[in-house]
């Protein structure tokens, strides 16, 4: 396992994040939500995976609560992310956000359905430019000095919104953030224009989430793309249309001849672009995690990373991927 380090914090963690949203969402034919979890959870332990990546509003904690499982006894070891902002009651007003309130109570909530005292990385999950953002890092330093959050993180924020929170940080004398968890694939390469190079610039980690496009880019939805994405016709953002799968297609025919698949194309490429740290994987099998964990490790020559610029030129967008409030008058969280 190849190991890198967590921006400047030095902090040590697996190339690649083992992303849990899956995990307790389908239960098998006797109702139980844990099986599959906890042996794919034991099984990314097995290959020498230390980060795991989970938040609050997946499965509104069961997330939490079966990752809590497949850590406990080796948690000491390991480098858990979580994340607050997602709306966690149908009837609270205030049980969603970057507000004080709402920050602490997530917090205190995601340690007990983690089964732990602390949170190495608790991120932002999307910036809410109503809230001021020293009301947040505030909130934020708070849970750092009480001891239950040991390093802070965004996640899905536009440059300015970066570099905004960095400098009031610095300002105010208080811990700031040290990473950003945006979207980050070959159908979405607008993380180039301003936030990849601020992190480069201020040594924040980069974690990107969805490294394959939600499944676009293993290539797998090609022959019917509207009924077998898991994107199927509820696709708000049109992410799975007659542009994205022709650019697919391309993208395959240089995986072809690059001799590897586009799994394993896909999850190159992110992997080893300048300045990420390590992508998020999920995973719903061993097999598919193992795949996805070596394919993390495959170093692209310069001919085959010449051809992918030519169909996907740099700072691209083919499907919007990187989209949340990026202003007052922005368009509503995604």
């Amino acid at each position: 396992m190849e190991f890198r380090s967590l921006g400047r914090t030095g902090v040590q963690v697996s190339n690649p994040c083992l992303g849990t949203m899956t995990f307790g969402w389908e239960p098998d034919e006797w109702g139980n939500e844990e099986p599959e979890a906890l042996e794919i959870g034991a099984a990314a332990l097995d290959l020498g995976i230390n980060f795991f990546d989970t938040a609050d509003v997946y499965a509104r904690g069961l997330c939490e609560t079966v990752l809590g499982k497949v850590i406990k006894g080796r948690r000491d070891e390991l480098v858990i992310a979580s994340k607050c902002h997602g709306k966690m009651s149908d009837t609270d007003p205030n049980a969603w956000g970057n507000s004080r309130r709402h920050i602490m109570e997530a917090c205190e909530a995601s340690l007990k359905r983690l089964g732990t005292d602390y949170i190495d990385l608790y991120q932002i999950h999307r910036p809410q430019p109503e809230i001021p953002i020293d009301e947040t890092l505030r909130a934020l330093d708070d849970l750092v000095r009480q001891g239950k959050v040991r390093y802070l993180g965004c996640s899905t924020y536009a440059g300015w919104q970066a570099a905004e929170a960095h400098y009031v940080a610095k300002m105010l004398g208080i811990n700031g953030f040290v990473s950003e968890q945006p979207p980050y694939n070959l159908l979405d390469r607008s993380l180039e224009r301003e936030m990849l190079p601020f992190c480069r610039t201020y040594d924040w980690a980069v974690i990107p989430w969805s490294p394959l496009a939600g499944g676009q880019l293993t290539g797998k939805y090609l022959d019917d793309p509207g009924k077998r994405s898991r994107y199927g016709n509820s696709d708000p953002m049109n992410r799975v249309n007659k542009e994205s799968t022709t650019v697919v297609k391309r993208l395959k025919r240089i995986a072809d001849s690059a001799g590897l698949s586009m799994t394993e194309l896909s999850l190159a490429w992110v992997a080893n672009q300048p300045g990420i740290t390590a992508p998020i994987i999920g995973a719903r099998s061993i097999e598919q995690l193992k795949q996805s964990v070596a394919a993390c490790q495959i170093k692209l020559d310069k001919k085959t990373l010449e051809k992918i610029d030519k169909v996907v030129a740099p700072e691209s967008t083919i499907v919007p991927y990187y989209n949340a409030r990026f202003g007052p008058n922005a368009r509503p969280n995604v």
